[in-house]
């Protein structure tokens, strides 16, 4: 049974626009019938929803046992900003957070690193908003490695696609999980996505789809 927690979330996300249904091709070039895209939240109400989701999240897994938090440019960037004002806000953690320029700054302090600068021995969560293939992850990891000798402890995104990695029967979660020892949490799963759309009649014609896909490519 799915969680209210979890069944508002995924409203949430509809209701942004953030989720959405149809024939689309991810990153990795698959074609999927689910889409998630969280450069739709563009409004001041869904920044501050969004970041009390995760914050409620970090809290519960985590609580306050980390140092900074960092969102890998560029989806990253709002999302860390916004779970650090709501972890704040809500839950009393007020923690740093810090992000990363594409390209690096030749003027000023110059740098790629904008906001809290991380420091040897450093715990650090990475605010991300989905995992398809760990293309990002891999990349972000060696950025972090540049500014100090910090310990990357966990991840939180936003929806776990359980999609296989590079290895078969491992999806790019378990990957990253043994390839760098960082626990991923998610706030919902594709399955729970199907989940929650087999409760809607609305969308009995799309639950093949979702069950083709998830057949050929997620891993439980």
């Amino acid at each position: 049974m799915i969680s209210q927690a979890k069944r508002e979330f995924i409203e949430f996300m509809m209701s942004a626009d953030v989720l959405r249904f149809g024939d689309f091709v991810t990153k990795s070039g698959r074609n999927t019938p689910y889409f998630v895209n969280t450069g739709n939240y563009k409004t001041g109400l869904q920044n501050s929803r969004l970041g009390e989701f995760y914050a409620a999240l970090v809290k519960e897994t985590v609580g306050d046992d980390f140092d900074a938090m960092f969102g890998p440019a560029y989806k990253g960037i709002p999302l860390a900003t916004s779970v650090s004002g709501a972890l704040a806000r809500v839950h009393g953690i007020d923690k740093p957070f810090f992000f990363n320029r594409k390209e690096a700054k030749d003027h000023g302090e110059g740098g790629s690193i904008v906001g809290y600068k991380p420091k040897d021995g450093d715990r650090v969560v990475i605010i991300e908003d989905v995992i398809t293939a760990g293309t990002a992850i891999r990349e972000t990891m060696p950025v972090l490695a540049a500014c100090a000798d910090v310990k990357v402890t966990d991840m939180f995104i936003s929806v776990n696609r359980c999609e296989v990695g590079t290895t078969p029967g491992k999806t790019a979660v378990m990957e990253v999980g043994e390839e760098f020892g960082i626990r991923v949490h998610s706030l919902v799963t594709v399955a729970d996505i199907r989940e929650y759309l087999s409760e809607l009649p609305e969308y009995a014609e799309l639950l093949p789809k979702m069950d083709a896909y998830m057949a050929q490519y997620c891993v439980f």
